[in-house]
């Protein structure tokens, strides 16, 4: 039987080339037993018609750098995988027209970034690419709950994306500050310093900051994060303190103090405060003498920009990313 049922309206149907048959064939004729040779013969045509699609997409791939393309693999493993350029390895599991469900076996769960399911006809003349899965961790996945095709394309492109470098932590959103929307691990800078020290951060009128009227979120608003830089510090705790202030509606100032922190009075020599540009180059920075108590860097941003604060002594560092 085929199917009709709604579920399977998204199939895509392609004919399975004279190429793709005579490969299959050649693939088989090597198996020892009727069975194996019918197994190779069905996984390498769904392998070949899934990469006849992909190609059609623009999505380039190569079956000769599949383990289905091994002959050693293939006699000893039950793989259809397809190497997708740069992407990683699609499974492509054939499934009879007589079938509600597609065999899946275990030595396949892993290393893959999906599966395929491809519906023969008993012809070896044509397919239908059913759809397709992220993961799989059963033996028999029922074809209902198969993602169409098109998804596969979109798994496929976000996959092929190159990363975006790594960051420290999530981003920042400083702007919502002034909403009084603060991000977790950032304090009130006089919860953070003791007095004595916190009276040196910044002139603010109201020691808490508590965003409640207008006239708040013109004035700006401060908040302190504890840097921990491990065995480097040696026992010297410093503490972060960012302030944002409106200029005008489409541009902000930012004020950036690190302190110490607990018992000690002045920063390590040497510690350095870098603020970097969202390609990650450095553009302003400051570096602790013998006997600062606090060093800071001061400039302006408009919303939207993306910048990151760096705190480091000898090979230890630790990075905050913003967006203004």
């Amino acid at each position: 039987m085929s199917y009709t049922t709604n579920e399977r309206e998204f199939a895509l149907p392609l004919p399975i080339t004279q190429a793709a048959r005579r490969t299959a064939q050649q693939f088989a004729n090597s198996m020892p037993t009727p069975d194996k040779a019918k197994q190779v013969r069905l996984n390498t045509l769904a392998v070949c018609v899934v990469n006849d699609y992909l190609q059609m997409m623009g999505i380039s791939c190569d079956p000769t750098a599949s383990d289905s393309w091994n002959p050693v693999v293939r006699m000893c493993a039950d793989v259809a995988d397809l190497d997708v350029t740069g992407v990683g390895r699609l499974e492509c599991r054939p499934l009879s027209m007589r079938s509600l469900t597609c065999d899946i076996p275990p030595e396949v769960w892993s290393d893959r970034i999906g599966y395929v399911v491809v519906q023969i006809d008993e012809s070896l003349h044509s397919a239908s690419v059913l759809g397709f899965t992220e993961t799989a961790d059963v033996e028999e996945l029922p074809v209902s709950q198969l993602r169409p095709v098109e998804d596969l394309i979109d798994r496929l492109s976000q996959l092929a994306q190159p990363s975006a470098a790594p960051v420290s932590g999530k981003m920042v959103k400083l702007s919502q500050w002034l909403q009084n929307v603060i991000d977790a691990g950032w304090e009130t800078v006089e919860s953070v310093l003791h007095p004595e020290q916190s009276s040196l951060a910044f002139s603010f009128r109201s020691s808490e900051i508590a965003v409640t009227t207008q006239d708040d979120l013109d004035t700006g608003i401060r908040r302190a994060k504890m840097i921990d830089l491990g065995m480097q510090l040696a026992g010297n705790a410093i503490a972060l303190v960012v302030e944002l202030s409106p200029e005008s509606e489409q541009r902000y100032n930012i004020l950036v103090q690190l302190h110490p922190a607990g018992s000690s009075s002045y920063l390590p020599p040497s510690v350095q405060l870098l603020i970097l540009d969202e390609s990650k180059a450095i553009f302003l920075e400051a570096e602790a003498r013998s006997a600062d108590n606090y060093i800071q860097l001061e400039f302006s941003g408009e919303p939207g920009e993306r910048f990151s604060i760096k705190v480091a002594l000898g090979d230890a560092t630790q990075e905050e990313n913003f967006v203004i």
